[in-house]
């Protein structure tokens, strides 16, 4: 046991030391809580024709003005170690630039979980938005965000994403646990179609931000989103332990998956699940029973019919 010191029996300057030290440590201790995301940007300018040294160093500014707002933002009231923030990845690859600081094109945003008891991690998400439309002028770079106010796309994008990320994270870890982060992601959804921007119309391309968030938001789709709870944290976690009971969970998934295909048929939200998980799907019934394994190829390849083939290795 470490030995007690009264304050009133130590000398001045010891005092003043133990202040001291008491002082940096508790600084340390704030300094070591960490933001919620850890997201790494690329930005692919490669289409573009005729870039300039100049609109160069626009995406250079661009990707670290992204990185910054998404990953040192605080966007719960959580506390977080380095170790505990949520991985993300955004790939912007633009197209098109139709006037001097307007930028076209698409995005992928993946979000990634740890997989407790292994060294793997899950992709739990693969978004593809195909209308990453945004200016990028010199107000547009201080990267003003209100999620009460309509401010501009690049930080409305940016912003829901990060919301998505939030939602699904802490779906994965407690059932709906991310109602919170939804409902704030659909607020931004909404001011955004208000505004009349691109890529969060109501009607029109069902595969745009607002479904996502419409399907996350849907009762129709509530089995999905309590499936991610039973897929990583009761399948996926504890997999090493009890694969027979893993594969259960995932199987009923799967089956849940089809009947609410038949209810909300091309969903964005089920199609951007598959996208993530159809390798991880095959290697988590690589070690099943014969039988195990037909039922999981006729599940998954009617579910997600365009990755067959990759399903087809199950019954080789």
């Amino acid at each position: 046991m470490k030995r007690r010191f009264g304050f009133k029996t130590l000398p001045v300057l010891e005092i003043c030391m133990k202040k001291l030290v008491l002082l940096v440590l508790t600084a340390c201790s704030f300094a070591g809580n960490a933001q919620e995301l850890n997201c790494t940007v690329t930005i692919v300018s490669d289409q573009l024709q005729s870039q300039q040294a100049a609109e160069k160093q626009v995406f250079v500014e661009m990707k670290a003005s992204i990185s910054d707002f998404i990953n040192n933002k605080r966007w719960t009231n959580d506390i977080y170690s380095q170790e505990e923030r949520i991985k993300c990845n955004l790939i912007i690859t633009f197209t098109k630039s139709p006037q001097q600081n307007v930028y076209q094109g698409n995005a992928q945003f993946q979000v990634i979980r740890p997989v407790y008891n292994a060294t793997y991690e899950s992709v739990v998400l693969s978004y593809v938005d195909r209308n990453f439309n945004i200016s990028f002028t010199p107000e547009d770079r201080q990267m003003n965000f209100n999620e009460l106010t309509f401010n501009n796309n690049l930080t409305s994008i940016l912003g829901f994403y990060s919301l998505i990320a939030l939602t699904v994270d802490y779906d994965s870890f407690s059932k709906l646990g991310g109602n919170p982060y939804l409902q704030r992601a659909y607020n931004v959804a909404n001011l955004a179609s208000s505004a009349g921007q691109g890529g969060w119309e109501q009607s029109g391309d069902q595969r745009n931000r607002y479904w996502l968030v419409e399907n996350l938001q849907n009762q129709q789709l509530l089995a999905f989103r309590e499936g991610l709870y039973n897929y990583h944290r009761i399948a996926l976690d504890n997999f090493t332990i009890d694969p027979v009971g893993g594969r259960k969970q995932v199987m009923d998934l799967l089956n849940s998956i089809k009947s609410m295909q038949q209810l909300k048929p091309n969903s964005v939200l089920l199609n951007s699940f598959m996208n993530a998980k159809n390798q991880e799907m095959v290697n988590v019934f690589s070690e099943a029973t014969k039988d195990e394994k037909q039922k999981a190829f006729s599940l998954l390849s009617s579910v997600d019919p365009s990755k067959t083939e990759l399903y087809r290795k199950l019954v080789k």
